[in-house]
């Protein structure tokens, strides 16, 4: 699984394996529960690797967030991501210290660790370039 064929799909709950294109949309595989779903061009669809995170400096890809949670939990589920505000802020500002707090929501963070753990549920693992290179040498 390629970290830029993993979806987001507005109004549908996880993740998604993108699986193949279609004439009106894509062929996509929930991370969750294994369905297969077609979606149409209509839907707002996210490429993970196309997502970063605000912060006071730039944004900061979302894979780079993953890796440093992946860091932190030692390669283990992160917390949950229905967590309080206060639990959710506090352990994204450990992992993301200067993250923008006007600017990334509750929902945002709720969000990330959702999707952290999805994907840790999946034995993805591959959040870093650099890792994969040391392991090849």
């Amino acid at each position: 699984m390629e970290f830029d064929k993993i979806l987001s799909v507005s109004g549908k709950p996880g993740l998604y394996e993108l699986k193949t294109q279609t004439r009106a949309g894509v062929l996509a595989q929930s991370l969750i529960d294994g369905r297969k779903i077609q979606v149409n061009l209509r839907n707002n669809i996210s490429i993970l690797s196309e997502i970063s995170i605000y912060t006071y400096a730039d944004e900061v890809p979302l894979n780079e967030v993953f890796s440093k949670i992946y860091q932190k939990t030692d390669g283990q589920k992160s917390i949950d991501h229905k967590s309080s505000k206060k639990e959710l802020e506090s352990y994204f500002r450990e992992i993301l210290p200067e993250y923008d707090e006007d600017r990334v929501y509750q929902s945002d963070i709720k969000k990330v660790i959702q999707w952290y753990n999805i994907l840790i549920d999946n034995d993805y693992t591959d959040f870093q370039d650099e890792e994969k290179s040391d392991e090849e040498e």
